[in-house]
């Protein structure tokens, strides 16, 4: 589920847990409050307070009003007859069954008062009746309250001989209306309460929905700062938070291939160094040699020092070699030497090329067969002088490692729909299966001592995988000890440009 639509369900659930629950505890404190005031015979369900309980009061507090109305209407025409005990008795009676009373004053002292009101501090209640906060209303005056339960209402009149009389109606206070009184602020806090438990519930649930993969990541992140990048985050979610594990779990993995392929650059620049430093002391210290030869006068005689000399010139070129196939490797690793493409018919290129080796006197001993499947020529799209560099490297490589009385190179020529494939082949000492995979790596070489004495800078081959993969192809390698080695790669045909296009 996502953190949306969970946050939707609890919005719904905070308005709909707490009516529910809120109507639940209504019933419960209806029962309390107003079950007894139902009647024993209200067997309708769990409201007491309904139907016939609350017709049964309101027809009470209607007649009470009309009994009150009527005595009124009395004190106002006929004062007389408040004078009469009987009357007042009678009325008394009634006005009892109805949860009311009256007292009448004459000439400021109590003439009559309901049995149930309290006569103690009588006089002193009803006469703060209609001081402070009073409402006049037709002649009379309402004012809370006799004995600590009535509410008042006095009415003015004049017995007869002009004495001054009041009227004082008295109401009960309902009995529903004073545990109403109770009821409603229990209800308002049981709702509060509710309101409060249905959100601290459901906040702590959400919450945790939120938090806890926040912490699982925050965790993870702690992690990743230490450098700890082993271990997987695994939330197992479907949700906004399962997506944002899946991409942190992606960068986690990306981050440890970094460090691991930084690592690698690390010990390969280490390793290239090494490299660098053991073949540039080996003429260097033959340099020297020689030099010292010269000047400590062994090289006594005129042959000796044209030796000594000889021998300082080829390890000068050996050093200046080295050096400039490290400068052209350097500058195709950071992609900075610039390919010029152009279409290049490869069937006629390779075929100059194996009559430019035949007059080379380094492979006056080698029998160089050029073959071709095409019977036509074959457009290519290559950088001229890159390619030349990619067959001198490879022909120099197997030129090094032709051990047999009969050296033969074998260049052949093939094609695909969309690509040219060039095969160099020689019948040399071949390369061992565990060090075929490495050959295109730079400054590897076959034999176990690292030695230029067979072998070349060892990197060659590495410069010819560069110049071939920025061409669009790719290269490799297939050999078998003791019969030779098959250097093959592929050009993109005219029309399949590789990647960028021509490159300035």
């Amino acid at each position: 589920m996502t953190i949306r639509r969970r946050l939707i369900l609890s919005y719904v659930a905070m308005v709909l847990i707490p009516l529910f629950l809120i109507l639940i505890i209504g019933m419960i404190l209806t029962r309390v409050f107003f079950g007894g005031e139902a009647g024993d015979g209200n067997k309708e369900g769990i409201f007491p307070m309904h139907g016939a309980a609350f017709s049964q009061v309101w027809e009470t507090i209607n007649q009470r009003e009309q009994v009150m109305n009527g005595v009124k209407f009395i004190a106002e025409h006929d004062p007389g007859l408040l004078a009469d005990n009987e009357f007042l008795t009678e009325t008394d009676k009634t006005l009892q069954g109805l949860q009311a009373g009256l007292v009448v004053v004459k000439n400021g002292e109590v003439l009559f008062a309901s049995s149930g009101v309290n006569r103690e501090g009588l006089e002193d209640d009803l006469s703060k009746v209609g001081t402070g906060g009073e409402r006049r209303h037709s002649g009379w005056i309402k004012e809370p309250k006799v004995n600590g339960r009535y509410n008042a209402e006095r009415v003015d009149f004049v017995f007869a001989g002009q004495s001054p009389g009041s009227l004082y109606l008295l109401s009960d206070l309902n009995p529903v209306f004073n545990k109403m009184s109770q009821f409603m602020p229990t209800l308002f806090l049981s709702l509060l309460i509710v309101i409060a438990f249905t959100n601290l519930l459901l906040t702590f649930f959400v919450s945790r929905s939120i938090i806890r993969p926040l912490y699982t990541l925050k965790h993870a992140a702690e992690r990743i700062k230490e450098g700890e990048l082993d271990q997987p985050l695994e939330l197992k979610r479907r949700d906004e938070f399962g997506e944002v594990g899946e991409a942190f779990e992606e960068m986690r993995e990306r981050l440890k291939a970094s460090i691991r392929l930084q690592l690698q650059y690390e010990e390969n620049r280490k390793e290239l160094i090494s490299n660098i430093s053991h073949d540039l002391k080996t003429p260097i210290t033959g340099i020297k040699a020689c030099v010292e030869g010269l000047r400590d006068g062994i090289a006594d005689t005129e042959e000796k020092r044209d030796k000594y000399i000889a021998m300082i010139g080829q390890k000068t070129a050996d050093m200046d070699r080295l050096i400039e196939e490290l400068f052209l490797f350097s500058k195709l690793d950071l992609k900075r030497l610039p390919f010029h493409f152009e279409p290049v018919d490869l069937h006629r290129y390779l075929e100059e090329w194996a009559e430019e080796l035949k007059t080379d006197p380094r492979y006056k001993d080698v029998h160089i067969d050029f073959r071709s499947k095409l019977a036509g020529p074959l457009p290519v799209l290559a950088d001229r002088d890159k390619l030349k560099r990619v067959l001198m490297n490879i022909g120099g490589n197997s030129l090094q490692y032709m051990n047999k009385p009969e050296k033969d190179l074998r260049i052949e020529l093939d094609a695909r729909p969309r690509e040219a494939i060039i095969r160099i082949a020689d019948n040399g000492a071949g390369i061992a299966g565990e060090a075929l995979p490495h050959v295109f790596e730079r400054f590897y070489r076959a034999e176990s001592a690292r030695s230029s004495t067979t072998g070349g800078s060892g990197l060659g081959l590495a410069i010819v995988r560069q110049i071939v993969e920025e061409h669009g192809g790719n290269v490799r390698a297939d050999s078998a000890v003791g019969e030779g080695t098959a250097i093959s790669f592929t050009l993109p045909r005219r029309g399949n440009l590789p990647m960028g296009g021509e490159q300035e």
